[in-house]
């Protein structure tokens, strides 16, 4: 919400900050650029750089989410490894690698409590549960790698498979008869 106000205000002072530069007159020849054109333009990117850093703030909320994912070279199915880094020029930002394919991803509010972290860019997203993680490409609606486990979510894992939770087609009186 913040993020999408300061980029309102930003672009809604733009427009108004070029009018009221004077444009340099063109007789068939481009004239070079002005102090005040330059001055425009100085004015404009610096405009520009500071939407990309309000859009890349993230909120308290995402910033808690960060501090509660798993790190490091995960092994997942089929041998497959995805190594998860946090990007040090960047808090709430992760380096997420699965062989050759690198993604910047963030985390995203989720209403079921999953850790969801994405790169809205290439459409990939990283979905942490207690039990295991797994890398998917929502473009291309596939599962790049699935079963990745930290070692956290190996002991959860092990304790689901001892235990398993109960079905939610279940009533409540056949899950205690068990």
């Amino acid at each position: 919400m913040i993020k999408t106000l300061l980029a309102t205000v930003f672009l809604s002072v733009v427009p108004f900050a070029l009018l009221a530069q004077t444009p340099a007159k063109v007789d068939g020849n481009l004239k070079p650029l002005t102090a005040s054109r330059v001055e425009i333009k100085t004015k404009a990117n610096q405009m520009a750089v500071g939407i990309q850093a309000a859009e890349a703030a993230l909120s308290p909320a995402e910033l808690a989410i960060a501090l509660r994912v798993y790190q490091g070279k995960l092994p997942c199915e089929l041998g497959a490894f995805v190594t998860l880094t946090a990007d040090a020029t960047a808090p709430g930002y992760f380096n997420v690698q699965l062989k050759n394919q690198k993604y910047r991803m963030f985390p995203v509010e989720t209403s079921t409590g999953a850790i969801r972290l994405e790169d809205r860019k290439v459409g990939a997203v990283w979905l942490q549960l207690a039990n295991k993680s797994m890398l998917m490409n929502q473009k291309l609606g596939q599962r790049l790698a699935d079963d990745c486990k930290s070692p956290d979510q190996v002991v959860v894992a092990e304790m689901l498979i001892k235990n398993p939770a109960p079905s939610v087609l279940e009533s409540p009186g056949e899950v205690a008869a068990k």
